[in-house]
Protein backbone atom coordinates (compact mmCIF):
# COMPACT_ATOMS: atom_id res chain seq x y z
CA UNK A 1 0.00 0.00 0.00
CA UNK A 2 1.35 3.10 -1.41
CA UNK A 3 1.55 6.42 0.86
CA UNK A 4 -1.16 8.75 0.52
CA UNK A 5 -0.89 12.05 -0.72
CA UNK A 6 -1.03 15.27 1.41
CA UNK A 7 -4.60 15.77 -0.44
CA UNK A 8 -5.65 12.12 0.27
CA UNK A 9 -4.77 12.62 3.91
CA UNK A 10 -6.21 16.16 4.62
CA UNK A 11 -9.97 14.25 3.13
CA UNK A 12 -9.61 11.19 4.87
CA UNK A 13 -9.19 13.31 7.85
CA UNK A 14 -12.35 15.09 7.32
CA UNK A 15 -14.90 12.25 6.13
CA UNK A 16 -15.21 11.50 9.57
CA UNK A 17 -16.73 15.31 10.19
CA UNK A 18 -18.54 15.19 7.43
CA UNK A 19 -20.52 12.15 8.01
CA UNK A 20 -21.43 12.92 11.49
CA UNK A 21 -23.03 16.30 9.81
CA UNK A 22 -25.00 14.95 7.66
CA UNK A 23 -26.45 12.01 10.19
CA UNK A 24 -26.99 14.93 12.49
CA UNK A 25 -28.71 16.77 9.34
CA UNK A 26 -31.05 13.79 8.54
CA UNK A 27 -31.54 13.53 11.91
CA UNK A 28 -32.89 16.94 12.49
CA UNK A 29 -35.19 16.82 9.20
CA UNK A 30 -36.59 13.20 10.15
CA UNK A 31 -37.28 14.57 13.57
CA UNK A 32 -39.04 18.00 12.43
CA UNK A 33 -41.28 16.16 9.70
CA UNK A 34 -42.33 13.92 12.36
CA UNK A 35 -43.12 17.02 14.21
CA UNK A 36 -44.69 18.55 11.88
CA UNK A 37 -46.84 15.31 10.66
CA UNK A 38 -48.43 14.26 14.25
CA UNK A 39 -48.11 17.81 15.84
CA UNK A 40 -49.77 20.30 14.46
CA UNK A 41 -48.52 23.75 14.61
CA UNK A 42 -49.22 27.15 13.31
CA UNK A 43 -47.41 26.70 9.95
CA UNK A 44 -48.72 23.59 9.10
CA UNK A 45 -52.32 25.35 9.88
CA UNK A 46 -51.40 28.66 7.62
CA UNK A 47 -50.38 26.37 4.82
CA UNK A 48 -53.11 23.99 4.95
CA UNK A 49 -55.45 27.07 4.80
CA UNK A 50 -53.76 28.49 1.78
CA UNK A 51 -53.58 24.44 -0.39
CA UNK A 52 -57.74 25.00 0.86
CA UNK A 53 -58.23 28.10 -0.66
CA UNK A 54 -56.84 27.39 -3.83
CA UNK A 55 -58.74 24.00 -4.36
CA UNK A 56 -61.61 24.53 -2.27
CA UNK A 57 -64.28 27.55 -2.23
CA UNK A 58 -67.53 27.95 0.26
CA UNK A 59 -70.38 28.11 -1.50
CA UNK A 60 -74.03 29.53 0.44
CA UNK A 61 -76.75 27.16 -0.48
CA UNK A 62 -80.05 28.77 -0.65
CA UNK A 63 -82.97 26.03 0.68
CA UNK A 64 -85.11 25.26 -1.72
CA UNK A 65 -88.41 27.58 -1.23
CA UNK A 66 -91.82 26.24 -0.23
CA UNK A 67 -94.18 25.86 -2.93
CA UNK A 68 -97.99 28.47 -2.76
CA UNK A 69 -100.82 26.89 -3.63
CA UNK A 70 -104.77 27.79 -4.19
CA UNK A 71 -107.25 25.78 -2.06
CA UNK A 72 -107.78 23.18 -4.39
CA UNK A 73 -103.99 22.41 -5.10
CA UNK A 74 -103.28 24.49 -8.35
CA UNK A 75 -99.98 25.96 -8.05
CA UNK A 76 -99.37 29.65 -7.60
CA UNK A 77 -95.34 29.93 -6.91
CA UNK A 78 -92.75 27.15 -7.42
CA UNK A 79 -89.12 27.36 -8.25
CA UNK A 80 -87.89 27.29 -11.44
CA UNK A 81 -83.73 26.35 -11.78
CA UNK A 82 -81.61 28.54 -13.97
CA UNK A 83 -77.43 28.32 -13.70
CA UNK A 84 -74.34 29.85 -13.51
CA UNK A 85 -71.24 28.52 -15.65
CA UNK A 86 -67.60 28.64 -14.63
CA UNK A 87 -64.61 27.07 -15.71
CA UNK A 88 -61.25 25.92 -14.04
CA UNK A 89 -58.83 26.80 -17.13
CA UNK A 90 -56.53 24.16 -15.72
CA UNK A 91 -58.50 21.58 -16.49
CA UNK A 92 -59.29 22.48 -20.15
CA UNK A 93 -57.66 20.30 -22.27
CA UNK A 94 -58.68 21.95 -25.98
CA UNK A 95 -59.39 25.68 -25.56
CA UNK A 96 -60.30 26.32 -28.87
CA UNK A 97 -63.10 23.27 -29.12
CA UNK A 98 -64.93 24.08 -25.46
CA UNK A 99 -64.82 27.92 -26.24
CA UNK A 100 -66.78 26.92 -29.61
CA UNK A 101 -68.60 24.42 -28.02
CA UNK A 102 -69.71 26.77 -25.26
CA UNK A 103 -70.54 29.93 -27.01
CA UNK A 104 -72.70 28.10 -29.39
CA UNK A 105 -75.28 26.72 -26.49
CA UNK A 106 -75.17 29.79 -25.30
CA UNK A 107 -75.26 32.49 -27.60
CA UNK A 108 -72.35 34.73 -26.38
CA UNK A 109 -68.93 35.89 -27.64
CA UNK A 110 -66.48 33.31 -28.98
CA UNK A 111 -63.41 35.15 -28.08
CA UNK A 112 -64.57 35.91 -24.48
CA UNK A 113 -65.20 32.29 -23.56
CA UNK A 114 -61.56 31.36 -25.29
CA UNK A 115 -60.02 34.26 -22.79
CA UNK A 116 -61.12 32.87 -19.63
CA UNK A 117 -60.29 29.01 -21.20
CA UNK A 118 -56.88 30.23 -20.71
CA UNK A 119 -56.74 32.29 -17.97
CA UNK A 120 -54.16 32.03 -14.94
CA UNK A 121 -56.63 31.95 -12.48
CA UNK A 122 -58.10 28.91 -10.84
CA UNK A 123 -61.68 30.01 -11.29
CA UNK A 124 -63.36 31.58 -13.95
CA UNK A 125 -67.29 32.78 -14.27
CA UNK A 126 -68.30 32.23 -17.69
CA UNK A 127 -71.65 33.27 -17.74
CA UNK A 128 -75.21 33.26 -15.96
CA UNK A 129 -77.77 33.12 -15.21
CA UNK A 130 -79.04 30.65 -18.00
CA UNK A 131 -81.76 28.24 -18.81
CA UNK A 132 -82.19 24.80 -17.42
CA UNK A 133 -82.27 23.65 -20.87
CA UNK A 134 -78.58 25.39 -21.63
CA UNK A 135 -77.41 24.08 -18.40
CA UNK A 136 -78.80 20.59 -19.77
CA UNK A 137 -76.66 20.94 -22.99
CA UNK A 138 -73.90 22.17 -21.42
CA UNK A 139 -73.75 19.11 -19.03
CA UNK A 140 -73.58 16.52 -21.56
CA UNK A 141 -70.84 18.23 -22.98
CA UNK A 142 -68.87 15.89 -20.25
CA UNK A 143 -66.26 18.66 -19.51
CA UNK A 144 -64.46 18.05 -16.51
CA UNK A 145 -63.52 21.72 -16.50
CA UNK A 146 -66.78 23.31 -16.47
CA UNK A 147 -69.00 23.32 -13.51
CA UNK A 148 -72.95 24.85 -13.03
CA UNK A 149 -73.84 26.48 -9.97
CA UNK A 150 -77.86 26.31 -9.40
CA UNK A 151 -79.45 29.75 -9.10
CA UNK A 152 -83.16 29.06 -8.14
CA UNK A 153 -85.68 31.40 -9.67
CA UNK A 154 -89.56 32.04 -8.53
CA UNK A 155 -91.84 31.17 -11.03
CA UNK A 156 -95.65 32.31 -11.16
CA UNK A 157 -97.34 30.36 -13.70
CA UNK A 158 -100.74 32.20 -12.95
CA UNK A 159 -98.96 35.34 -13.93
CA UNK A 160 -101.12 38.39 -13.27
CA UNK A 161 -103.59 36.42 -11.38
CA UNK A 162 -104.10 37.20 -7.75
CA UNK A 163 -100.54 38.87 -7.44
CA UNK A 164 -100.96 41.32 -4.80
CA UNK A 165 -102.18 38.40 -2.73
CA UNK A 166 -99.00 35.75 -3.06
CA UNK A 167 -96.40 38.74 -3.96
CA UNK A 168 -92.75 38.84 -5.08
CA UNK A 169 -89.75 36.77 -4.76
CA UNK A 170 -86.29 39.13 -4.52
CA UNK A 171 -83.89 37.27 -6.60
CA UNK A 172 -81.04 38.72 -4.69
CA UNK A 173 -81.38 36.57 -1.54
CA UNK A 174 -84.51 34.98 -2.08
CA UNK A 175 -86.32 37.47 0.09
CA UNK A 176 -89.94 37.42 -0.32
CA UNK A 177 -91.68 40.49 -0.40
CA UNK A 178 -95.94 41.63 -0.43
CA UNK A 179 -98.54 39.42 -0.27
CA UNK A 180 -97.53 35.62 1.44
CA UNK A 181 -94.39 35.68 0.09
CA UNK A 182 -93.38 38.66 2.65
CA UNK A 183 -95.54 37.82 5.50
CA UNK A 184 -94.51 34.03 5.24
CA UNK A 185 -90.91 34.72 4.34
CA UNK A 186 -89.26 32.39 7.00
CA UNK A 187 -92.43 29.20 6.71
CA UNK A 188 -91.54 29.37 2.67
CA UNK A 189 -87.86 30.05 3.14
CA UNK A 190 -86.32 27.16 5.06
CA UNK A 191 -82.43 27.11 6.12
CA UNK A 192 -79.55 28.08 4.05
CA UNK A 193 -76.55 25.88 4.01
CA UNK A 194 -72.63 26.49 3.61
CA UNK A 195 -70.67 24.32 2.06
CA UNK A 196 -67.21 23.65 1.12
CA UNK A 197 -66.49 22.28 -2.19
CA UNK A 198 -63.82 21.41 -4.87
CA UNK A 199 -62.85 24.17 -7.03
CA UNK A 200 -60.74 21.57 -9.32
CA UNK A 201 -63.34 20.39 -10.78
CA UNK A 202 -66.14 22.41 -9.50
CA UNK A 203 -68.44 19.95 -8.07
CA UNK A 204 -71.82 21.05 -6.60
CA UNK A 205 -73.87 19.38 -3.96
CA UNK A 206 -76.32 16.71 -5.51
CA UNK A 207 -78.85 16.69 -2.69
CA UNK A 208 -79.85 19.03 0.05
CA UNK A 209 -81.42 17.76 3.06
CA UNK A 210 -85.10 17.26 3.37
CA UNK A 211 -84.93 19.45 6.66
CA UNK A 212 -83.89 22.52 4.66
CA UNK A 213 -86.40 22.66 2.21
CA UNK A 214 -89.00 25.07 2.85
CA UNK A 215 -92.44 24.40 3.69
CA UNK A 216 -95.31 24.80 1.52
CA UNK A 217 -98.31 26.91 2.08
CA UNK A 218 -102.10 26.05 0.94
CA UNK A 219 -103.96 29.51 0.52
CA UNK A 220 -107.83 30.06 0.91
CA UNK A 221 -108.13 31.43 -2.71
CA UNK A 222 -110.37 29.69 -4.97
CA UNK A 223 -108.83 30.55 -8.45
CA UNK A 224 -111.62 30.16 -10.65
CA UNK A 225 -113.49 32.71 -8.41
CA UNK A 226 -110.30 34.56 -8.17
CA UNK A 227 -110.09 34.97 -12.02
CA UNK A 228 -113.63 35.59 -12.42
CA UNK A 229 -113.74 38.23 -9.60
CA UNK A 230 -110.46 39.67 -11.48
CA UNK A 231 -112.14 39.73 -14.99
CA UNK A 232 -115.23 41.58 -14.03
CA UNK A 233 -113.07 43.85 -11.84
CA UNK A 234 -110.67 45.23 -14.78
CA UNK A 235 -114.34 45.48 -17.15
CA UNK A 236 -115.67 48.18 -14.39
CA UNK A 237 -112.36 49.85 -13.84
CA UNK A 238 -112.00 50.46 -17.82
CA UNK A 239 -116.27 51.35 -18.32
CA UNK A 240 -116.16 53.88 -15.97
CA UNK A 241 -112.97 55.09 -15.88
CA UNK A 242 -111.77 54.27 -12.28
CA UNK A 243 -108.39 55.15 -11.23
CA UNK A 244 -107.93 52.06 -9.41
CA UNK A 245 -110.33 49.07 -7.82
CA UNK A 246 -110.33 46.74 -5.08
CA UNK A 247 -112.88 43.42 -4.74
CA UNK A 248 -112.77 40.70 -1.70
CA UNK A 249 -115.03 37.87 -1.63
CA UNK A 250 -114.97 36.18 1.97
CA UNK A 251 -116.59 33.58 3.47
CA UNK A 252 -118.13 34.66 6.58
CA UNK A 253 -118.34 31.52 8.45
CA UNK A 254 -114.52 30.73 8.47
CA UNK A 255 -113.08 34.33 7.78
CA UNK A 256 -111.71 32.73 4.42
CA UNK A 257 -110.73 35.07 1.49
CA UNK A 258 -111.90 33.12 -1.41
CA UNK A 259 -110.51 35.79 -3.53
CA UNK A 260 -108.77 39.67 -3.26
CA UNK A 261 -107.94 41.51 -6.69
CA UNK A 262 -106.95 45.35 -7.02
CA UNK A 263 -106.66 46.41 -10.73
CA UNK A 264 -104.54 48.15 -12.09
CA UNK A 265 -102.13 45.05 -10.91
CA UNK A 266 -98.93 44.01 -11.73
CA UNK A 267 -96.67 40.38 -13.31
CA UNK A 268 -94.99 38.99 -10.34
CA UNK A 269 -92.36 37.34 -12.90
CA UNK A 270 -91.40 40.70 -14.25
CA UNK A 271 -91.66 43.04 -11.10
CA UNK A 272 -88.52 44.81 -12.15
CA UNK A 273 -89.91 46.10 -14.72
CA UNK A 274 -92.86 47.94 -13.23
CA UNK A 275 -92.25 51.76 -13.89
CA UNK A 276 -95.11 52.75 -11.04
CA UNK A 277 -94.29 51.88 -7.54
CA UNK A 278 -98.02 52.02 -6.35
CA UNK A 279 -98.77 48.83 -8.48
CA UNK A 280 -96.38 47.25 -5.58
CA UNK A 281 -98.81 47.87 -2.92
CA UNK A 282 -101.72 46.32 -1.86
CA UNK A 283 -105.18 48.35 -1.73
CA UNK A 284 -106.86 45.67 -0.36
CA UNK A 285 -104.75 45.93 3.03
CA UNK A 286 -102.45 49.04 2.53
CA UNK A 287 -104.99 51.57 0.63
CA UNK A 288 -106.44 53.26 3.82
CA UNK A 289 -109.61 55.90 2.60
CA UNK A 290 -112.47 56.95 3.84
CA UNK A 291 -115.17 54.42 3.24
CA UNK A 292 -117.96 57.38 3.36
CA UNK A 293 -122.00 56.59 3.79
CA UNK A 294 -121.47 52.48 3.20
CA UNK A 295 -120.59 52.63 7.32
CA UNK A 296 -124.39 53.79 8.20
CA UNK A 297 -125.14 50.58 8.53
CA UNK A 298 -122.67 49.93 11.22
CA UNK A 299 -123.41 52.94 12.73
CA UNK A 300 -126.90 51.56 13.37
CA UNK A 301 -125.91 48.07 14.14
CA UNK A 302 -123.72 49.63 16.79
CA UNK A 303 -127.20 51.79 18.14
CA UNK A 304 -129.21 48.50 18.10
CA UNK A 305 -126.46 46.85 20.08
CA UNK A 306 -126.24 49.21 22.70
CA UNK A 307 -129.76 49.86 22.73
CA UNK A 308 -129.43 53.50 21.79
CA UNK A 309 -131.73 52.99 19.39
CA UNK A 310 -134.77 50.47 18.83
CA UNK A 311 -136.31 48.93 14.96
CA UNK A 312 -139.19 51.48 15.49
CA UNK A 313 -136.96 54.14 16.68
CA UNK A 314 -137.75 57.63 14.66
CA UNK A 315 -136.03 61.09 13.89
CA UNK A 316 -137.32 64.08 12.16
CA UNK A 317 -135.36 64.30 9.44
CA UNK A 318 -135.01 68.11 8.15
CA UNK A 319 -131.81 67.42 5.73
CA UNK A 320 -129.21 69.23 7.93
CA UNK A 321 -127.28 68.72 11.17
CA UNK A 322 -124.56 70.64 13.30
CA UNK A 323 -122.17 69.12 14.80
CA UNK A 324 -119.03 70.45 16.56
CA UNK A 325 -119.17 73.66 14.42
CA UNK A 326 -119.44 71.82 11.47
CA UNK A 327 -122.42 71.40 8.76
CA UNK A 328 -123.57 67.87 7.79
CA UNK A 329 -126.32 67.55 4.49
CA UNK A 330 -127.91 64.76 3.23
CA UNK A 331 -127.50 64.20 -0.25
CA UNK A 332 -128.61 66.65 -2.37
CA UNK A 333 -129.86 69.01 0.87
CA UNK A 334 -133.07 66.90 0.99
CA UNK A 335 -135.20 66.90 4.40
CA UNK A 336 -137.07 63.12 4.51
CA UNK A 337 -139.50 64.55 7.70
CA UNK A 338 -140.33 61.42 9.91
CA UNK A 339 -137.55 58.73 9.25
CA UNK A 340 -136.46 55.44 10.96
CA UNK A 341 -133.25 53.58 10.90
CA UNK A 342 -134.38 51.74 7.65
CA UNK A 343 -134.31 55.91 5.86
CA UNK A 344 -131.27 56.09 6.84
CA UNK A 345 -129.96 53.13 5.01
CA UNK A 346 -132.36 53.37 2.26
CA UNK A 347 -131.63 57.12 1.51
CA UNK A 348 -128.17 57.14 3.20
CA UNK A 349 -128.92 60.06 5.34
CA UNK A 350 -126.19 61.32 6.39
CA UNK A 351 -127.85 63.79 8.60
CA UNK A 352 -129.39 60.65 9.98
CA UNK A 353 -126.23 58.89 10.82
CA UNK A 354 -124.69 61.23 12.45
CA UNK A 355 -128.05 61.78 14.66
CA UNK A 356 -127.72 58.10 14.90
CA UNK A 357 -123.98 58.31 16.44
CA UNK A 358 -124.97 61.37 18.57
CA UNK A 359 -127.60 59.95 20.73
CA UNK A 360 -124.90 57.40 20.93
CA UNK A 361 -122.52 59.40 22.61
CA UNK A 362 -118.43 59.11 21.96
CA UNK A 363 -117.55 56.06 24.62
CA UNK A 364 -120.71 53.74 22.96
CA UNK A 365 -119.60 54.71 19.38
CA UNK A 366 -116.02 54.30 19.53
CA UNK A 367 -116.48 51.57 21.89
CA UNK A 368 -118.48 49.96 18.90
CA UNK A 369 -116.05 50.78 16.57
CA UNK A 370 -112.64 49.25 18.05
CA UNK A 371 -114.90 45.99 18.37
CA UNK A 372 -115.93 46.48 14.33
CA UNK A 373 -111.84 46.39 14.11
CA UNK A 374 -111.32 49.78 12.88
CA UNK A 375 -107.91 51.53 14.26
CA UNK A 376 -106.10 47.99 14.13
CA UNK A 377 -105.02 45.30 11.65
CA UNK A 378 -106.98 42.55 10.92
CA UNK A 379 -103.73 40.11 10.55
CA UNK A 380 -105.04 38.24 7.68
CA UNK A 381 -101.78 37.47 6.74
CA UNK A 382 -100.45 40.20 4.46
CA UNK A 383 -97.36 41.81 3.87
CA UNK A 384 -97.86 45.28 5.55
CA UNK A 385 -101.31 45.58 6.80
CA UNK A 386 -102.11 48.99 7.79
CA UNK A 387 -104.09 50.10 10.88
CA UNK A 388 -106.29 52.59 9.16
CA UNK A 389 -107.02 55.60 11.81
CA UNK A 390 -109.69 56.02 14.08
CA UNK A 391 -109.03 59.01 16.37
CA UNK A 392 -111.09 59.23 19.60
CA UNK A 393 -111.96 61.79 22.32
CA UNK A 394 -108.55 62.60 23.88
CA UNK A 395 -106.35 62.43 20.22
CA UNK A 396 -104.75 64.94 19.06
CA UNK A 397 -106.89 67.77 16.76
CA UNK A 398 -110.02 65.24 18.15
CA UNK A 399 -113.18 67.35 18.15
CA UNK A 400 -117.13 66.41 18.59
CA UNK A 401 -117.41 66.95 15.08
CA UNK A 402 -115.55 63.84 13.97
CA UNK A 403 -118.42 61.91 15.49
CA UNK A 404 -120.77 63.20 13.48
CA UNK A 405 -119.04 62.71 10.38
CA UNK A 406 -117.55 59.40 11.54
CA UNK A 407 -121.04 57.92 12.11
CA UNK A 408 -121.35 58.11 8.07
CA UNK A 409 -117.72 57.14 6.74
CA UNK A 410 -115.69 59.76 6.68
CA UNK A 411 -112.44 61.64 8.71
CA UNK A 412 -112.00 57.90 9.46
CA UNK A 413 -109.47 55.32 7.38
CA UNK A 414 -109.93 51.93 6.92
CA UNK A 415 -108.61 49.47 4.70
CA UNK A 416 -111.26 47.21 2.43
CA UNK A 417 -110.24 43.81 5.18
CA UNK A 418 -110.79 45.46 7.91
CA UNK A 419 -114.59 46.50 5.94
CA UNK A 420 -114.81 43.57 5.00
CA UNK A 421 -114.53 41.56 8.11
CA UNK A 422 -116.51 43.90 9.80
CA UNK A 423 -119.50 43.23 7.74
CA UNK A 424 -118.70 39.69 8.12
CA UNK A 425 -119.47 39.64 11.97
CA UNK A 426 -123.11 41.04 10.78
CA UNK A 427 -123.54 38.13 8.06
CA UNK A 428 -122.35 35.36 10.38
CA UNK A 429 -124.85 36.55 13.58
CA UNK A 430 -122.55 38.55 15.14
CA UNK A 431 -119.52 36.70 15.57
CA UNK A 432 -116.13 37.71 13.56
CA UNK A 433 -114.09 35.67 12.56
CA UNK A 434 -110.26 36.26 11.94
CA UNK A 435 -109.98 36.79 8.24
CA UNK A 436 -107.14 34.21 6.89
CA UNK A 437 -105.34 34.03 3.61
CA UNK A 438 -103.48 31.02 4.38
CA UNK A 439 -105.22 27.43 4.98
CA UNK A 440 -102.41 24.88 5.60
CA UNK A 441 -98.59 24.85 6.32
CA UNK A 442 -96.94 21.54 4.94
CA UNK A 443 -93.64 20.58 6.35
CA UNK A 444 -91.26 17.39 6.44
CA UNK A 445 -93.20 17.13 10.35
CA UNK A 446 -96.89 16.92 8.32
CA UNK A 447 -99.58 19.29 7.74
CA UNK A 448 -100.39 22.25 10.10
CA UNK A 449 -103.87 23.40 9.51
CA UNK A 450 -104.84 26.70 10.21
CA UNK A 451 -108.82 26.45 11.60
CA UNK A 452 -111.14 29.21 11.74
CA UNK A 453 -110.52 30.97 15.05
CA UNK A 454 -112.91 33.54 16.90
CA UNK A 455 -112.14 37.14 17.38
CA UNK A 456 -114.82 38.64 19.07
CA UNK A 457 -118.64 38.57 18.85
CA UNK A 458 -119.50 42.36 18.04
CA UNK A 459 -123.27 42.05 18.19
CA UNK A 460 -125.98 39.79 19.56
CA UNK A 461 -127.78 37.21 16.93
CA UNK A 462 -130.67 39.53 17.33
CA UNK A 463 -128.91 42.84 16.33
CA UNK A 464 -127.18 41.01 13.72
CA UNK A 465 -130.38 39.41 12.24
CA UNK A 466 -132.16 43.30 12.24
CA UNK A 467 -129.23 44.77 10.19
CA UNK A 468 -129.58 42.13 7.59
CA UNK A 469 -133.09 42.40 7.24
CA UNK A 470 -132.53 46.20 6.57
CA UNK A 471 -130.09 45.84 4.32
CA UNK A 472 -132.56 43.54 2.78
CA UNK A 473 -134.22 46.57 2.06
CA UNK A 474 -131.78 48.35 0.90
CA UNK A 475 -131.07 46.22 -2.14
CA UNK A 476 -134.77 45.84 -2.79
CA UNK A 477 -135.76 49.74 -2.55
CA UNK A 478 -132.72 51.60 -2.91
CA UNK A 479 -129.89 49.73 -4.50
CA UNK A 480 -131.80 47.67 -7.30
CA UNK A 481 -129.02 46.73 -9.42
CA UNK A 482 -127.62 44.15 -6.84
CA UNK A 483 -131.17 42.63 -7.28
CA UNK A 484 -130.85 39.06 -8.24
CA UNK A 485 -133.51 36.61 -9.77
CA UNK A 486 -133.70 33.46 -7.05
CA UNK A 487 -131.53 34.99 -4.11
CA UNK A 488 -132.36 37.33 -1.43
CA UNK A 489 -129.31 39.82 -1.19
CA UNK A 490 -128.21 41.91 1.70
CA UNK A 491 -126.14 44.83 0.81
CA UNK A 492 -125.00 49.11 0.97
CA UNK A 493 -123.33 50.91 -1.40
CA UNK A 494 -121.54 53.60 -0.75
CA UNK A 495 -119.98 57.02 -1.74
CA UNK A 496 -116.95 58.81 0.01
CA UNK A 497 -116.03 61.90 -0.92
CA UNK A 498 -111.94 62.74 -1.73
CA UNK A 499 -110.86 64.99 1.29
CA UNK A 500 -107.73 67.56 0.43
CA UNK A 501 -106.31 70.03 2.47
CA UNK A 502 -108.53 72.58 1.48
CA UNK A 503 -111.39 70.81 0.71
CA UNK A 504 -113.83 68.50 -0.56
CA UNK A 505 -113.22 67.58 -4.60
CA UNK A 506 -115.99 68.57 -6.40
CA UNK A 507 -116.67 67.07 -10.41
CA UNK A 508 -116.19 64.16 -11.81
CA UNK A 509 -113.76 61.82 -10.70
CA UNK A 510 -114.04 63.25 -7.14
CA UNK A 511 -115.62 60.28 -5.18
CA UNK A 512 -114.56 56.83 -3.77
CA UNK A 513 -117.74 54.26 -4.11
CA UNK A 514 -118.33 50.90 -2.91
CA UNK A 515 -120.51 47.91 -2.34
CA UNK A 516 -121.00 45.73 0.32
CA UNK A 517 -122.99 42.50 -0.21
CA UNK A 518 -124.43 39.01 1.36
CA UNK A 519 -125.55 36.04 -0.38
CA UNK A 520 -127.96 34.80 0.39
CA UNK A 521 -128.95 37.20 2.94
CA UNK A 522 -130.60 34.24 5.74
CA UNK A 523 -127.49 32.09 5.12
CA UNK A 524 -124.39 33.89 4.09
CA UNK A 525 -121.81 31.95 2.11
CA UNK A 526 -120.03 34.73 0.39
CA UNK A 527 -119.79 38.64 1.45
CA UNK A 528 -118.42 40.63 -1.44
CA UNK A 529 -116.99 44.10 -1.36
CA UNK A 530 -116.76 46.36 -4.37
CA UNK A 531 -114.92 49.53 -4.55
CA UNK A 532 -113.97 51.72 -7.09
CA UNK A 533 -111.69 54.76 -6.78
CA UNK A 534 -112.15 57.91 -8.73
CA UNK A 535 -115.01 56.46 -11.45
CA UNK A 536 -116.32 58.72 -13.63
CA UNK A 537 -120.05 58.67 -11.84
CA UNK A 538 -119.91 60.29 -8.67
CA UNK A 539 -122.45 58.09 -6.65
CA UNK A 540 -121.76 54.57 -5.32
CA UNK A 541 -125.59 53.20 -6.06
CA UNK A 542 -125.18 53.82 -9.56
CA UNK A 543 -122.33 52.38 -9.95
CA UNK A 544 -121.34 49.12 -7.55
CA UNK A 545 -124.33 47.66 -7.31
CA UNK A 546 -124.37 46.26 -11.00
CA UNK A 547 -120.38 45.16 -10.44
CA UNK A 548 -121.40 43.21 -7.05
CA UNK A 549 -124.53 41.53 -9.61
CA UNK A 550 -122.05 40.40 -12.27
CA UNK A 551 -119.33 38.77 -10.02
CA UNK A 552 -122.95 37.05 -8.08
CA UNK A 553 -123.98 35.56 -10.90
CA UNK A 554 -121.28 33.62 -11.44
CA UNK A 555 -120.17 33.54 -7.88
CA UNK A 556 -123.32 31.06 -6.69
CA UNK A 557 -122.62 28.86 -9.77
CA UNK A 558 -118.59 28.17 -8.89
CA UNK A 559 -119.21 28.26 -4.72
CA UNK A 560 -122.76 26.04 -5.74
CA UNK A 561 -124.45 27.64 -4.20
CA UNK A 562 -128.21 26.83 -3.95
CA UNK A 563 -131.28 29.52 -4.71
CA UNK A 564 -133.50 30.50 -1.80
CA UNK A 565 -136.48 27.80 -3.54
CA UNK A 566 -133.84 25.02 -3.71
CA UNK A 567 -132.50 25.92 -0.05
CA UNK A 568 -135.82 26.14 1.15
CA UNK A 569 -136.55 22.59 -0.22
CA UNK A 570 -133.60 21.11 1.25
CA UNK A 571 -133.93 23.35 4.97
CA UNK A 572 -137.79 21.52 4.81
CA UNK A 573 -136.42 18.06 4.35
CA UNK A 574 -133.89 18.43 7.00
CA UNK A 575 -136.57 19.42 9.72
CA UNK A 576 -138.45 16.40 8.70
CA UNK A 577 -135.86 14.19 8.44
CA UNK A 578 -135.23 15.46 12.82
CA UNK A 579 -138.97 15.14 13.13
CA UNK A 580 -139.06 11.17 12.20
CA UNK A 581 -135.67 10.87 13.88
CA UNK A 582 -137.03 12.08 17.34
Amino acid sequence: MQGLSPQQSTIQARLPFVAIFLILLAAYLVINLANFQFFPRSVRQELEKIGSSVTNTTLRVPAERGLIFDRDGEPLAFNIVQYRLGVSPDLVADPETLSDQVSNILGIDEFEVYRKTISDNVWEFVAGPISAEQGQAIAALDEISLGLEEIPKRFYPQETLAAHVIGIVLDEGLVGSLGVEGAYNETLSGRVLDLSISNVPFDLPKDRPAEQRGKDIVLTLDRDVQFWVESELKAAVEEYRAYRGTVIVMDPGTGDVLALANYPTMDPNRFLEIEDPALLENPAVQGVYEPGSIMQALTVASALETGTITPYWTYNDDGHLEIGGKDIWNRFFQAHGTADAATILIRSLNSGAATVGLEMGTEKFYSMMRAFGFGQATGVGLFAEERGDLKIPGDTNWNESYLGYNSFGQDVKVTPMQLITAFSAIANDGIMRQPRIVRQVIGEEGIEEARPTTVRRVVSTETAAIVRDLMIRVVREGALGAFMRGYTIAGKPGTAWISTAVGEEVGSHSSIVSFIGFLPAHDPQAVVLVKLDRPNEYYGYKVTPHIFKRIAERLVILLEIPDDEVRSRLNAAKTNASADGS
